[in-house]
């Protein structure tokens, strides 16, 4: 399928912004509702997802105020000690915004476990979308939304993007990873 690079919004932006400081520090992916939203799906968001792989403290200390600099806070705390410790070691996200700003907000979480650690290993860059960043897999996206998240809004993003890639979707990579959800998830 051929598809025009559409005009760039507000959400492209902000994370390209996000990303090119977070890119020089950590591997990291963008996931979930914006993956179908730069692929031209029309709905709402007010926030990206991105997970990074897990980093020492001291490492996340220098990123965070990178982030500082670069005009980003964290809503939550103002200290990247009590963000480190107190959410991100907890597996809790933070948000993150550009100074002044409430909207969009960045999520940012560590990841967790094999499977997040999978996500990023598979990353790509997604042409069709126009954005020069990483996202997680358009099968991991689709495994997902179809497999735990299944909200109306998660299964039309899945069935978008199962439309766009439909010449070059793997469906043993989506039923592996359904697998691999169902051990981490299912019990």
């Amino acid at each position: 399928m051929i598809r025009e690079i559409k005009d760039r919004t507000i959400l492209d932006e902000f994370t390209e912004s996000f990303v090119n400081v977070v890119e020089k520090h950590v591997e990291y992916i963008i996931i979930s509702g914006f993956v179908a939203i730069a692929h031209g799906r029309s709905r709402g968001t007010e926030d990206i997802d991105m997970i990074i792989e897990r980093i020492e403290k001291d490492k996340f200390l220098e990123l965070y105020d990178d982030l500082e600099n670069a005009g980003f806070e964290c809503i939550q705390s103002a200290s990247g000690s009590i963000i480190y410790d107190d959410y991100l070691m907890d597996n809790l996200s933070v948000r993150y915004i550009k100074k002044g700003n409430f909207l969009p907000e960045m999520e940012l979480k560590l990841a967790k476990d094999a499977l997040d650690d999978y996500q990023i290993e598979t990353k790509k860059q997604l042409p069709l979308t126009g954005l020069d960043f990483y996202f997680s897999s358009i099968e991991m996206n689709i495994a997902f939304k179809e497999e735990i998240l299944k909200s109306d809004k998660d299964i039309e993003d899945a069935q978008h993007l199962r439309i766009i890639y439909s010449d070059t979707l793997d469906e043993k990579e989506i039923e592996k990873i359904k697998s691999m959800i169902r051990e981490r998830y299912l019990w």
